[in-house]
Formats: C-alpha cells, structure tokens, sequence
C-alpha cells in the first residue's frame, strides 16, 4: 500500500507514463477503510496529475464483516459521484481464513442489490482454490468460485443491464465468454507478462477489443520487468504494451481503445477533468 507521502510522486510518474484516469479501488483494510480511496479522490484536483475517480466495497476475504451498518455505509459512498463503481466484491475461495461460501455468497449479494440501486457497475474478484493450500482446498471441498459467481451475476446482477467488470482476470477462455455474455469487461492485469499465465493470454488474445480493459492491481502484481516490485499505475504501460504485441496491435491503439472502453462503462468520466 502507498504512505500519504507518496502519493504525489506515484500519481506524477503516472502522468508522465500517459495515465489520464486512474480509477482508486476503495475496499482498504475492510469495511472500515473502504471510504479512503474516495476521500483521496475528491480531494486529488489538480491539472499535472491524473483524473481520479474511486470504487467502495466489501472484499469477499471481509465478507463476515459485511454486517447492516457496513451495507448502510456502502450505500452512502456508492452514491457519491466520484464513486463511480461497486468493488471489488465477488467470492475467494483460495485463503482457508476466508469465510465461508455462504457468507461470501450473502455479503456479495446484498452489495449487488446497492450498485443496483445506484446504477453502478460492479467490479468482481473471483479466486478460486485450484492452486490454493492443502488446507483451503479441504475447507471449500468441490466449491467453484467461477462457476458460483457466475450463477450469482446471472441470476442478480445481469437482469440490470449495468454491467461490470472483471477484475484481475484469470479464468479460462471459456469463463470468459460467459463474462462476455452477463455484460462484463475483461480486465487484464500485469500476471498476463508472466511466463506460466498461458492461459490469460489465450483470453487477452480472444476477448473482443471493444471488451477488454488493463490494470494494475496495486501494489500487487507488477509486470514484467518490473516482477516482484511494489506495483504502481505508472506501470501499466509495459502490460499494455505486451497485451498489445499479443493481439498484433499497436500500443497506442490499444490504449486509445481501452480509455474508449473505460468511457464507455464509466460515462461520466469523460467530462471530468481536474
């Protein structure tokens, strides 16, 4: 995570990487810090730095957390207009402290029903315990967070017509296109550099070009060469780079199509300026 004191200067290389808009995913430390990455957007206004704009969430590992003052809290910042997302919400089923499905399960519920109200895409994690501990795999036994995510967009979330976006991406080709078809964007994040992620590249070689987006998720997975760094946003531009190389374009053209991409979901950032 970033000290106060750092901020100016993650934001100023951001700038000079080419990052316009940065979009602060606001879930913190759990439900109790889920307002900071607003409050830092409302308050970063200023020409030489990039347009910030903020989500609010319960992160599934928080979901035992996700109580009725917490869902209450939720809906007063994902009214506020620089919130401009739900997220990240979803289902973890690889750490074995994690709760348990069903909690996981409720607490993405209910905040699915506040972005609803508020018209608001959601922002999804979904990990799964496939690679997870010995330990974890025996707590979630034959538990699929794909395959319980995507039921529970289906069936509470896609009827809305908001859409979403997935975040981090790191399913198959094939939950992909499920994505695709309940309103989402695919979200590509630095781990698509890496050697062993073979199969995030088939889907960020795939997945329509009005459809995808690239990330950083902060301070985690810093592509390469960069591997094993804090991440920052100024970063961003080697995994779009790379993501462009896959699919035979330039980067400037992918760049251009995922801030048309980023618009298009979150309209009302295309006026915004600091």
């Amino acid at each position: 995570m970033y000290h106060a004191d750092e901020l100016p200067g993650v934001l100023s290389r951001a700038k000079t990487a080419g990052i316009g808009t940065i979009l602060a995913i606001g879930i913190g430390e759990g439900p109790a810090e889920m307002h900071h990455a607003l409050e830092i957007a409302e308050a970063t206004i200023a020409p030489e730095l990039p347009v910030i704009f903020a989500s609010a969430g319960i992160h599934p590992q928080e979901a035992a957390k996700a109580d009725a003052k917490a869902l209450a809290r939720l809906s007063e910042l994902a009214a506020r207009p620089r919130c401009i997302a739900v997220g990240e919400i979803g289902l973890d089923y690889y750490h074995v402290e994690n709760p348990e499905p069903e909690v996981q399960k409720q607490a993405f519920v209910a905040q699915m029903v506040i972005a609803a109200r508020v018209r608001k895409p959601i922002l999804i994690h979904c990990r799964t315990s496939e690679l997870a501990t010995p330990a974890a795999k025996q707590k979630f036994g034959a538990a699929d967070a794909w395959e319980d995510v995507l039921a529970l967009v289906g069936e509470h979330w896609a009827p809305h017509g908001v859409g979403g976006i997935m975040h981090c991406f790191s399913g198959t080709v094939e939950q992909a296109r499920r994505s695709l078809e309940l309103g989402f964007y695919i979200s590509l994040a630095g781990n698509v550099t890496y050697p062993a992620a073979v199969g995030i590249r088939e889907v960020a070689k795939a997945a329509p070009a009005d459809r995808i987006l690239v990330e950083t998720d902060a301070p985690f997975l810093a592509p390469i060469p960069h591997r094993g760094q804090r991440n920052e946003s100024a970063l961003m531009a080697h995994t779009a780079a790379f993501v462009a190389e896959l699919r035979g374009v330039s980067a400037e053209e992918l760049a251009a199509q995922t801030t048309e991409n980023f618009r298009r979901l979150f309209p009302s950032t295309a006026t915004a300026a600091n």
